[in-house]
């Protein structure tokens, strides 16, 4: 089976529903994780918006997900895992926001052969540098959202 990331709450390339953005309960979407490689001793997941006006802005970054790991219920963070810091100053999810127009959001799943043990005040910088080398497979799931009451954060 292939690795994949999937949500009930939209399919790739489609608008993520406002229930899970700043203008809504701003709570992560339902997450369904298939095709696990063998041999995966953790996951690793980073939501990222690349259309963000200063740069790549990190909404979520979770790792030491353990590899039997089949969902990530919505509004929750799975058992074991580790929710880093993001550029909304803190842990946890932080859901899309765009200042103006139309906004990608990646959420990038990582298998990885080690479990990396990071602080919870390591960021996607620190993510990144430990899973060098680590990486057995990945998948993404790309979702758009664009505010409808459009105004600068």
């Amino acid at each position: 089976m292939e690795f994949k990331l999937t949500s009930p709450a939209f399919s790739h390339g489609s608008q993520i529903p406002s229930k899970y953005t700043c203008d809504g309960e701003d709570i992560n979407p339902h997450l369904v994780i298939q095709g696990v490689p063998s041999g995966t001793k953790s996951l690793a997941l980073m939501v990222e918006d690349p259309d963000a006006p200063g740069g790549l802005f990190v909404h979520w970054v979770l790792w030491d997900i353990p590899p039997e790991t089949k969902e990530i219920r919505e509004h929750a963070a799975t058992f074991g895992a580790v929710e880093g810091a993001t550029n909304w100053g803190d842990g946890g999810y932080g859901g899309p926001c765009p200042p103006a127009g139309t906004h990608r959001y990646f959420f990038r799943l990582f298998a990885l052969d080690t479990r990396l043990h990071l602080p919870a005040s390591a960021g996607r910088e620190e993510l990144e540098a430990a899973m060098t080398g680590h990486i057995v497979a990945t998948t993404e799931l790309m979702g758009t959202y664009a505010r409808t009451n459009e105004a600068p954060l």
